[in-house]
């Protein structure tokens, strides 16, 4: 064909669908409009938990008052540390589509390996804590290598594992069943007493707000460049200076207590890190694209192997070290760390927070927000003195309306995509 005929010249690019995504409201009443097209097209990000933690605060502030108090609300960051680590290894396999049973008894085995270690055999506590987050990754490893190349369903083989790692934890306890940790140790104060000064975390909390109002500069002068509509630089400003306000109030409130867990801040700074490779590196995209269709991933030229072997290493890696700041919480490395309801509430606190369970969906703050509904949950039930058995047919329902609402907005976005 003759390229200068009119039948080769290119025709002029469609509009995509995409492009409505990409558009920044430059007003207010823009701005609502895109939300509320979000939310019927099925991406409700963060929204239904948020929602769901407000009602939970309100109802037990109503009941026990004591439930917002400063002390109570620094108790609960501490105690959503522990598990919520290990919550943010579960983000990563189910934004696979896979899922790693074995968290909780890989946490307990961890921190009777570090109990063993650094009390019965004296090595140094950092050497035990090396060696436990190597067995852990080490176990991840195995898991992906099992999957790889043999096929083998991470359902099946996270729940030998487990049934494995249990009698591992068991053995290396001994006939006592239990170590204490020395009191006054770095790592146990860690655990139970160490918080942030208040000047530091009213300095941390602004690093999110000038953050935002960072790379929302950098987007408007990319936009602007490229002459594309770009936000408001008075809407920069409100949201960025908006969140900082609430993140010192927070702070400042919580210093009216104990102030801020150092663990807690561990615990963020993980997640942080997490959500800004998931975001803004090759490997995070990647983890999203096998999520989504593995086949087609592998297509483009995706490491898939590669891709899930890294997921279950960081799982079982992070796990190991949930184990072991459990046992900084506790001071203690026993038989009973890592099993009752560990594991399911690691699970339960990246699916509640939003991460989905048909993978290619979900984020770091998944793992956050969803162990502070669970822990919520928990403490406003210990205050007012209620069941056990209440707690975990409360968090059962949470659990189950999250779920519906993933697989209703995923057939929202289905439907908007045929559309």
């Amino acid at each position: 064909m003759n390229p200068h005929s009119p039948a080769a010249v290119a025709p002029p690019p469609l509009l995509d669908r995409s492009d409505v995504r990409v558009h920044h409201a430059s007003t207010l009443g823009e701005a609502v409009a895109a939300f509320a097209a979000r939310v019927r097209a099925g991406d409700l990000g963060s929204l239904p938990v948020v929602v769901g933690l407000l009602i939970i605060w309100s109802v037990f502030s109503l009941l026990n008052p004591v439930f917002l108090s400063p002390d109570n609300l620094v108790n609960l960051l501490f105690d959503c540390s522990t598990v919520g680590v290990i919550a943010l290894g579960i983000v990563c396999v189910l934004l696979l589509g896979q899922i790693d049973l074995s968290v909780g008894s890989m946490s307990g085995f961890a921190s009777a390996l570090v109990g063993t270690l650094w009390v019965n055999q004296g090595w140094p506590v950092a050497a035990a804590i090396a060696a436990a987050l190597a067995v852990g990754a080490g176990f991840g490893a195995l898991y992906a290598a099992l999957l790889n190349r043999l096929g083998m369903p991470s359902f099946v083989t996270t729940l030998a594992g487990l049934l494995a790692i249990l009698g591992m934890q068991l053995w290396v306890l001994g006939p006592s069943g239990s170590i204490n940790l020395p009191y006054g140790a770095a790592m146990v104060e860690f655990g139970q007493s160490m918080v942030l000064p208040t000047p530091l975390s009213c300095v941390l909390a602004l690093l999110p707000g000038a953050a935002m109002l960072a790379g929302g500069l950098r987007t408007r002068a990319r936009r602007t460049a490229a002459r594309l509509s770009a936000p408001l630089l008075g809407g920069l400003l409100a949201r960025s200076l908006g969140l900082s306000a609430v993140l010192v109030a927070i702070v400042l409130y919580l210093g009216q207590g104990r102030g801020v867990p150092l663990m807690f801040a561990l615990f963020v700074a993980l997640a942080v890190l997490l959500q800004y490779a998931l975001q803004r590196t090759r490997w995070g995209r990647s983890m999203f694209a096998v999520g989504g269709n593995p086949e087609a991933a592998r297509r483009a030229g995706i490491p898939v192997r590669a891709i899930y072997t890294s997921a279950f290493v960081l799982c079982a890696g992070l796990s190991a070290l949930g184990g072991v700041l459990a046992a900084a919480r506790l001071a203690s490395a026993s038989q009973q760390a890592g099993t009752g309801d560990v594991n399911l509430n690691a699970i339960a606190a990246a699916v509640i927070g939003g991460t989905s369970l048909f993978g290619g969906r979900g984020s770091a703050w998944s793992a956050v927000l969803g162990i502070i509904v669970i822990q919520s949950i928990a403490s406003g039930l210990t205050l007012l003195n209620l069941s056990s058995s209440l707690r975990f047919m409360i968090t059962g329902a949470v659990l189950a309306i999250a779920v519906i609402v993933d697989s209703l907005a995923r057939q929202s976005r289905v439907s908007h995509g045929r559309a």
